[in-house]
């Protein structure tokens, strides 16, 4: 009977996440003959397959909501309460045919995400001009995830990095990062954390950003036994947002429960999500 819960659970966040036709995908990105861009056992690929990988999404979908013109694109060109989840199941297959894919396969991938970006353009309600492919932007979006899933992984995941892993980790993503137009992306944690605080002035809790936020906490489209899982990888996903970041959003901050009971159930849920969908890179695709 766990089992089978065990299984259910896997099924509903994999098929949310990767979308339906999700096992396909998987199937070519990982079963598909030819050169990869990163080794088997890199930073990188032990990172993005592993299960914390649903917690680090979280906090970046929260974390990329405070740059206004980042949360504008968003909420002009994606459509985040229409399809939030199909953006989900894109931006997911990207991180899996980039880290694990042919590289044939990932630069397909990358030289579409480009193409789309090229048409994202429009204006902040100051009279300001976007565009998604503006470098500094896409650094922000960047640098937002790679700390992200990095901090999830050290947090949740089956084997944290040492430092040279996680070194190892935002040199590898820059790799991907400077394919997309990110200029001069990080190489190693200690520039990943000097750009994310090169960005403190322009972040905000914008209304658009709230609205997410608020979309994302209460109305998840899920079947009623994932519901109660996903509370708690959203929860773990707050707790690892930084303490500056919870005003602006509106979100609580509640220390001891997050050090203690949050980081308790964010473990067994995410050992859970591990167990069901197994700890190899299917976890990520």
């Amino acid at each position: 009977m766990v089992s089978g819960a065990r299984d259910r659970l896997g099924e509903a966040l994999f098929l949310r996440v990767a979308g339906p036709d999700g096992a396909a995908h998987a199937a070519r990105i990982h079963g598909t003959p030819g050169p990869r861009w990163f080794e088997p056992d890199s930073a990188i690929v032990r990172v993005h397959a592993d299960a914390s990988m649903f917690i680090g999404g979280i906090r970046a979908l929260l974390l990329q909501t405070l740059h206004p013109a980042a949360m504008r694109a968003v909420s002009e060109h994606s459509g985040f309460r229409g399809d939030m989840w199909g953006r989900l199941n894109r931006t997911s297959r990207y991180l899996a045919v980039t880290t694990f894919g042919t590289a044939d396969d990932a630069q397909q991938a990358v030289d579409i995400v480009r193409s789309i970006h090229a048409r994202v353009t429009g204006t902040m309600p100051d009279g300001t001009p976007y565009a998604a492919s503006d470098p500094h932007l896409l650094m922000w979006v960047h640098v937002a995830e790679v700390d992200s899933f990095l901090l999830a992984h050290q947090v949740y995941g089956k084997e944290p990095l040492d430092q040279a892993g996680r070194d190892e980790y935002v040199a590898q993503t820059g790799e991907v990062a400077r394919r997309l137009g990110v200029v001069d992306p990080p190489t190693t944690e200690a520039e990943l954390r000097a750009v994310l605080a090169s960005y403190r002035s322009e972040l905000r809790g914008s209304p658009e950003a709230r609205e997410a936020v608020r979309f994302l906490l209460f109305k998840p489209p899920l079947p009623l036994a994932a519901r109660a899982p996903y509370a708690v990888l959203m929860a773990a996903g707050i707790g690892l947002m930084p303490r500056w970041s919870r005003l602006p959003l509106r979100l609580p901050w509640l220390p001891v429960s997050e050090r203690t009971v949050v980081r308790a159930l964010g473990g067994l849920a995410t050992g859970t999500i591990r167990w069901a969908m197994g700890a190899g890179p299917r976890a990520a695709s």
